[in-house]
C-alpha cells in the first residue's frame, strides 16, 4: 500500500508478490486473480478519495497485454480520472517485475466506476476532482469520452429490448 505521507488523494500504489495460490499450472496469475486485486485496488482508491465506502458499478476495458507470473512483483498504479454526482471512474495500470532481472512490463490496465454510499447503501455525493496536470486533463476527457459512450451503448441496448417482436 502506500508509504508516502505526501501522495496525492486521488491516487494509490500497492505492490504485491505474485505466489502459487494465483496461478494456473503452466505458472501464469489466473486473469481472475488479476480482476479480484484490481477491484480491490479501485476500492481503496476510491474511497480513500470520497471517505466513504464505496461499491463497484462497472469494469471497462479491461486488457490483459501480457502473462503475469508466479514470483513477479506487480504493481498497481490507481488514479481518480473523473468524479460525477456520487460516481468516480478509477483508471489502473498493472507493471509487473522480475525481481531477479528488475525488468518490467506493463502488463494491464483497466477502468472501474465506483459509487460512494452511505450507511444505509445508497449512493451519496463525492467531492468533485478538478484535474491540474496535463496528463490529469487528458484522463479526465478520456474518462468523460468513456462516459458518454457507456451511456449510448446503454440506451442503444434498451431499444432493441423495446422493439417488436417479428
Amino acid at each position: 500500500m502506500d508509504t508516502n505521507p505526501h501522495a496525492p488523494k486521488h491516487q494509490l500504489t500497492m505492490s504485491l508478490l505474485m505466489t502459487p495460490d494465483m496461478a494456473n499450472f503452466a505458472g501464469n496469475v489466473h486473469g481472475g486473480a488479476i480482476l479480484k486485486l484490481l477491484d480491490q485496488v479501485a476500492y481503496a482508491c476510491a474511497s480513500r478519495y470520497a471517505a466513504r465506502y464505496v461499491v463497484t458499478l462497472s469494469v471497462d476495458q479491461v486488457m490483459f497485454l501480457e502473462a503475469i507470473h508466479v514470483g513477479e512483483i506487480v504493481t498497481f498504479l490507481a488514479s481518480i480520472n473523473h468524479t460525477g454526482r456520487s460516481s468516480m471512474e478509477v483508471g489502473i495500470k498493472v507493471v509487473a517485475e522480475d525481481i531477479r532481472s528488475q525488468a518490467r512490463r506493463h502488463v494491464n490496465s483497466c477502468f472501474l466506476t465506483m459509487v460512494a454510499v452511505d450507511d444505509a447503501g445508497r449512493p451519496t455525493a463525492v467531492p468533485p476532482w478538478q484535474p491540474t496536470t496535463d496528463e490529469e486533463i487528458r484522463r479526465n476527457d478520456a474518462a468523460r469520452l468513456r462516459r458518454e459512450l457507456r451511456q449510448e451503448l446503454a440506451a442503444r441496448f434498451a431499444a432493441t429490448r423495446r422493439a417488436p417482436q417479428a
